[in-house]
């Protein structure tokens, strides 16, 4: 059985950072390409950030770009979201995601999801 857990969030001032991490365990994920998405209460599930199998291709969502930089070791089964310049519109619930189809923005498209960690950005 494929596992990811998250861990990393927490509580951060804005302008502040946090990593976070997602580490897969029950098979290696090497092959697919991993993404990061967020829900704020009472809004849907947003794409944040995706990353293709190799780590040669990245992409993220318009309201990240230039703060936020995602990253993979596949030795470690392992990806990871640097949040930077946090502002309080990034606080929600993370998630990441495993994805057969390669790299995407498409939550549809991912098999594997963690449980979410908390990230709350104080003003």
């Amino acid at each position: 059985q494929v596992q990811l857990v998250e861990s990393g969030g927490g509580l951060v001032q804005a302008g502040g950072s946090l990593r976070l991490s997602c580490a897969a365990s029950g098979r290696t994920l090497s092959s697919y390409g991993m993404g990061w998405f967020r829900q704020a209460p009472g809004k849907e599930r947003e794409f944040v950030a995706a990353i293709s199998w190799n780590g040669g291709s990245t992409y993220y969502a318009d309201s990240v770009k230039g703060r936020f930089i995602i990253s993979r070791v596949n030795a470690k089964n392992t990806e990871y979201l640097q949040m930077n310049s946090l502002k309080p519109e990034d606080t929600a619930v993370y998630y990441c995601a495993a994805s057969s189809y390669g790299v995407s923005s498409v939550a549809g498209e991912y098999d594997l999801w963690g449980q979410g960690t908390q990230v709350t950005v104080s003003s």
